[in-house]
């Protein structure tokens, strides 16, 4: 009997494990970490889940503060992820990843006006290919308008 192709054809990079989040991860330490491998697994509300907790008891914590912004972005809660984000950006105004997050996130709300300086700033401050990019979008969006 001669080998076919399966009745059902799963590529492999489709199967993806299901979170799994235990009791007591959410401790800052580790709400870190099982928030961060949500999200890159776009899971931005099982990341909230976590994040939540993990923020009440400390509320300062800047990493944790981050990730729910990118679930914010995700979730597409774009007002909230730009009252995060500016405040950490007022916290650090030299933190790049919330500078070029607040430009995205005033990009998506079509304000590119108020975007751009932020994504300019992350550009030069990173020298990254993709900071720049967004640069050149919002400057060609806003010379269409």
């Amino acid at each position: 009997m001669q080998a076919g192709p399966s009745m059902v054809d799963v590529r492999v990079d489709e199967l993806k494990a299901p979170a799994v989040v235990f009791p007591g991860m959410a401790s800052p330490e580790s709400a870190y970490r099982t928030a961060y491998d949500l999200l890159t697994r776009r899971a931005p509300v099982e990341a909230l889940d976590l994040l939540e907790p993990a923020l009440a008891k400390d509320p300062t914590n800047t990493g944790l503060r981050q990730l729910r912004a990118w679930a914010f972005l995700l979730r597409a809660q774009l007002r909230k992820a730009e009252a995060e984000l500016r405040e950490l950006i007022e916290v650090d105004p030299s933190d790049i990843w919330s500078r070029h997050a607040l430009g995205r996130a005033l990009e998506r709300q079509n304000r590119p006006a108020e975007a751009l300086p932020h994504l300019k700033l992350a550009a030069a401050m990173s020298d990254d290919y993709d900071h720049q990019a967004a640069v050149f979008r919002v400057e060609g969006q806003l010379a269409q308008s």
